[in-house]
């Protein structure tokens, strides 16, 4: 292992910890601007997606109530985090690029072009959850139900089976 590799397997565990023990924005928006039901039935994981979103198209504010494990937990907590001030288009970018993270050590870099330098930090780290592959669901699901909630024409419950 890298010191890199290693460095962001300490950050990973440091910020599972962190947000899994004290979630950021963890509240119900009413109203809100969209809102989606994630739900993993071999764990238990279900959440609750919130999003307002401003008269410029940026998501004015996002939030998630719910349980399940400390990954589910910490993801939807950072998730949230890195919206705020983001336009749908950079979301659904943002995992897309997460979800490619979690698949590869390895994401093409003119995919990271155009990111926030933290965001890419933040997501490198929770992509650790790739060395755990019964795990990346868990890590995922907030990720999958923010992509139900920005699409208009979805249903609002999303799954992770």
């Amino acid at each position: 292992m890298t010191e890199m590799e290693s460095d962001l397997r300490e950050l990973y565990q440091d910020l599972i910890l962190d947000h899994g023990k004290h979630p950021r924005n963890f509240h119900v928006i009413d109203p809100a601007d969209c809102e989606a039901v994630g739900h993993n039935p071999l764990c238990g994981d279900k959440l609750v997606l919130f999003l307002t979103v401003g008269q410029d198209g940026r998501i004015a504010q996002a939030a998630f109530q719910g349980s399940g494990c400390a990954i589910s937990m910490a993801s939807a907590s950072m998730m949230t985090e890195m919206l705020t001030g983001k336009t749908a288009a950079q979301a659904k970018t943002l995992w897309a690029v997460f979800e490619d993270m979690c698949k590869s050590n390895a994401v093409e870099p003119d995919r990271l072009a155009g990111l926030d330098e933290d965001d890419v930090l933040r997501l490198q780290a929770l992509a650790g959850v790739r060395h755990y592959p019964v795990r990346v669901k868990c890590a995922t699901l907030a990720w999958r139900t923010l992509e139900s909630a920005l699409d208009p024409a979805a249903v609002k419950k999303v799954g992770t089976e």
